[in-house]
């Protein structure tokens, strides 16, 4: 849980003909992630064409899917064998076939499909004409002595555009209002069209376009589009037919094309990252968890009869860049991870924040947002949507339970402090003291930091840094000795450890490692080691004093309370009831956001920033139906 699991760098070494059916197995397998080393000599990618031609065979078998319409569930037969690449050319023909007879078919559908959407544009447009009740093509005819123009006005411009339009020896009749608009007839002298048009547009005019199939009588109009209808519905209902009987003809050679893309799925993903060859010989090369592979080996001697050689090697430290990270969270850890990898995938051999992630962000969030009501709410609205958000629901419901446990702690009940006794502290009335256990648990956060830092540096082999810079050992001695020393000025009993020597110490070792490390002039390494070294110094307790804001919005949250409460008390029994419920509402909603920020912002910055490199590779298993080609 706090490391990736050991892998294993594996080679499996099989004629080009069975690389598919090597694949297939690999994908059967289900923790096989491929990847090509370094050290892999064979230039060429003999599943390259493989690749090309079974991505055509998904596209067109995809598209034909699309249209069938639903097939049978796909499911794989246990013995089934992957698609050769003659297979699947053989498959690519067929399926273009298929296509240009179905093609006509299909744009046929779609003609149909505009014609009736055109259909309902002119219902539409009659709709709003029909209340004219004239004959359109003598209303609308270009050689009349009037200009004609037909469209809608706001509601509110028509009286102002009636009279401007009358100055101009043009009429307006209203004859619809559907909403703010008011469809109308403009008509007046051709002469001055251009003036009226101009005016128009500055009062909102819209044009209402007649097509050349309106331009009669609305009932006229109306017949015609009733015979138009009835001509496309039995146009539809013939094609229709025919792509049924095409569906009905290809549905079986369809679904067992869809089954073989799934089967050639395989060693077209790996095609990109894992497989070489030369000639008759091909490499299919990748990861694979230690554990598991005896099983493999057992797995692959099945199906290939010793046909192959196989070629295992322990992930060397020097590969941790490049070798991919698998870690086995427990289900109750999972909402947690999107949180860590939001951040970044931990390297290989690196340590695993996840759980001390959830515990601490958990303390954070409840320390800050302490209150029996609000993380009641929570955790309720978590149980009651658990169905929408999935696993995330356990993380409201976590969230909830600690600030529940927390208000307990603090005496609070939705904001009122005198219902339930502390069992510790009330951050309201004991600020100093909450301070106080803030920067405490501030100091040992960053002390677990630079343990992890320096278990971290001494996994990958830097026993220097890990000993002596100031993420390390080193680090956390001047740290130590400096917040210790720190707290018995302040009056703490700390008893009478040297606490400033241990200081002086840590940073002095800092400062010489820093010294060693440089390889400029002597007044440059004097001036970058200093630098280096103080910023080191004042970075650790900048990191320390962020924790403070856990108790500025432990008294915040008791401080928007108390606003809440005192202008519900200027109220009556009515307003005061309801100020308090949408003030807890607000203080639920607004403050509950920050504090899950705010607490997430501390672990990011004070927490991982210091130990946690984030720039692992995520390891992919191949697998069978819901692998995806990159």
């Amino acid at each position: 849980m706090f490391r990736a699991e050991p892998l294993l760098k594996i080679r499996l070494r099989i004629l080009a003909s069975e690389a598919a059916d090597a694949a297939l197995e690999l994908a059967r397998f289900g923790i096989y992630s491929p990847a090509r080393h370094a050290a892999e000599r064979l230039p060429e990618n003999p599943a390259a064409v493989y690749r090309e031609t079974w991505l055509e065979v998904e596209a067109r078998t995809a598209k034909l899917v699309e249209r069938c319409g639903a097939l049978s569930p796909l499911s794989i037969p246990e013995g089934a064998e992957a698609p050769t690449l003659v297979d699947l050319e053989e498959l690519n023909g067929w399926l273009k076939e298929v296509w240009i007879t179905c093609l006509a078919a299909y744009e046929g559908e779609v003609r149909i499909e505009e014609e009736i959407r055109h259909l309902d544009a002119l219902q539409e447009t009659l709709g709003r004409l029909e209340r004219l009740n004239v004959d359109l093509a003598y209303l609308l005819r270009p050689d009349g002595l009037l200009a004609v123009n037909i469209g809608s006005l706001p509601a509110a411009s028509v009286k102002r555009a009636g009279e401007a339009l009358s100055m101009t020896g043009y009429v307006i009749y209203n004859f619809d209002t559907i909403a703010d608009q008011v469809y109308a007839v403009i008509a007046g002298p051709r002469d001055r069209h251009g003036e009226v048009r101009a005016l128009l547009s500055q009062a909102g005019w819209r044009e209402l376009p007649v097509p050349p199939e309106l331009r009669t009588h609305p009932r006229t109009a109306r017949a015609w589009l009733s015979e138009e209808r009835q001509r496309v519905e039995a146009l539809s209902i013939a094609e229709c037919a025919v792509l049924e009987s095409l569906r009905g003809k290809y549905r079986s050679g369809l679904e067992e094309a869809r089954l073989r893309v799934e089967l050639g799925r395989p060693l077209a993903a790996a095609a990109v990252l894992g497989v070489s060859g030369r000639g008759a010989l091909a490499s299919l090369s990748g990861w694979v968890p230690r554990r598991r592979a005896d099983e493999l080996k057992e797995k692959l001697a099945a199906r290939f009869h010793g046909h192959y050689w196989l070629d295992v090697e322990e992930a060397k430290r020097h590969d941790a860049a490049t070798t991919p990270s698998l870690v086995r969270y427990p289900a109750w850890l999972t909402p947690f991870v999107p949180l860590v990898r939001s951040y970044g995938v931990p390297r290989y051999g690196e340590f695993d924040p996840t759980l001390p992630f959830a515990l601490t962000y958990l303390m954070l969030f409840g320390a800050m947002f302490g209150d029996v009501g609000h993380g009641a709410v929570i955790l309720l609205l978590s149980i009651l949507f658990a169905g929408r958000l999935g696993r995330a629901a356990w993380l409201g419901i976590a969230a909830g339970t600690v600030s529940m446990l927390f208000g307990l702690v603090y005496g609070s009940v939705f904001g009122f402090e005198d219902l339930i006794t502390p069992l510790w502290i009330s951050p309201m009335h004991d600020p100093i003291r909450m301070l106080s256990v803030a920067m405490a648990f501030g100091v040992g956060f960053i002390a677990l930091t630079l343990l992890v830092n320096t278990g971290n540096r001494l996994a990958s082999g830097r026993v220097a840094e890990a000993l002596f810079d100031s993420g390390g050992l080193a680090g956390l001695l001047f740290y130590a000795g400096a917040t210790g020393g720190i707290a018995s000025l302040a009056g703490a009993n700390t008893g009478a450890l040297p606490f400033w020597p241990l200081a002086l110490a840590g940073i002095v070792t800092v400062a010489i490692y820093k010294w060693l490390e440089s390889d400029a002039g002597f007044a440059e390494r004097a001036l970058v080691t200093t630098i280096e070294t103080m910023e080191a110094g004042i970075n650790l307790f900048a990191n320390t004093l962020s924790f403070m804001r856990v108790a500025a919005f432990s008294l915040n949250h008791a401080a928007l309370a108390l606003a809440v409460f005192t202008i519900a008390n200027g109220l009556d029994t009515t307003g005061h009831w309801l100020t308090t419920f949408l003030g807890n509402v607000v203080i639920i909603v607004l403050e509950g956001g920050i504090v899950a920020i705010q607490a997430l912002r501390l672990m990011y910055y004070e927490g991982f920033s210091r130990f946690f490199s984030g720039d692992g590779r995520e390891f992919v298993p191949l697998k069978l139906m819901d692998a995806r080609v990159p």
